[in-house]
């Protein structure tokens, strides 16, 4: 099962959440499978969708679901001690590891050689760390949700991309839609 295939199951799961979604392929699978103003896709900013999406679950009630990548949280592995040590009981940080930065040819990340993403969240803190099969994704997602605990979720599943066209809404646009979101 590869990222996109992922995506298409729990794409029910997290329509009515506010999403951010990682960087690149990942946001154009997201947006042609399932567009909507609750989804904020990263166009740009490589290693923040995790980030993002913990400081927005801080300042507001909602829930909030950060989609991000393997290759993008070992670019930025100081957001996971941040995440442990800010705890938002909103919060869902999903790690589609793939072992693999897809969105730039698949080149092998540590996450797909020895390096444990679900070790690594553990060390820093995170209390409530899921690793999963992809098959698996929907349904630990769906009980993340029906709980009130900040969840990091790692779903290992395959490398590989679908073809998607690129997203052709202006970034303004975007964040216009996305805060409206928020704030409804």
């Amino acid at each position: 099962m590869i990222r996109s295939e992922i995506l298409r199951e729990i794409a029910p799961v997290i329509r009515d959440h506010l999403v951010v979604c990682n960087i690149g392929i990942p946001s154009q699978e997201l947006h042609a499978i399932d567009d909507q103003p609750t989804n904020f896709y990263m166009l740009g900013t490589m290693g923040l969708a995790s980030s993002i999406g913990l400081g927005l679950a801080l300042a507001q009630p909602k829930k909030v679901i950060a989609i991000d990548g393997d290759g993008s949280v070992l670019t930025n592995l100081g957001t996971l001690p941040t995440i442990a040590n800010n705890p938002a009981d909103n919060y869902i940080l999903l790690i589609i590891d793939n072992g693999s930065y897809g969105s730039t040819g698949d080149q092998p990340t540590y996450a797909g050689k020895k390096t444990s993403l679900t070790a690594v969240a553990k060390a820093c803190g995170c209390d409530n760390v899921i690793e999963c099969r992809a098959e698996d994704t929907k349904k630990v997602l769906e009980e993340a949700l029906a709980g009130d605990r900040m969840t990091v979720i790692v779903s290992k599943c395959e490398s590989g991309n679908a073809k998607m066209p690129v997203i052709t809404l202006d970034p303004v646009v975007i964040r216009h839609r996305f805060m409206e979101a928020v704030k409804a």
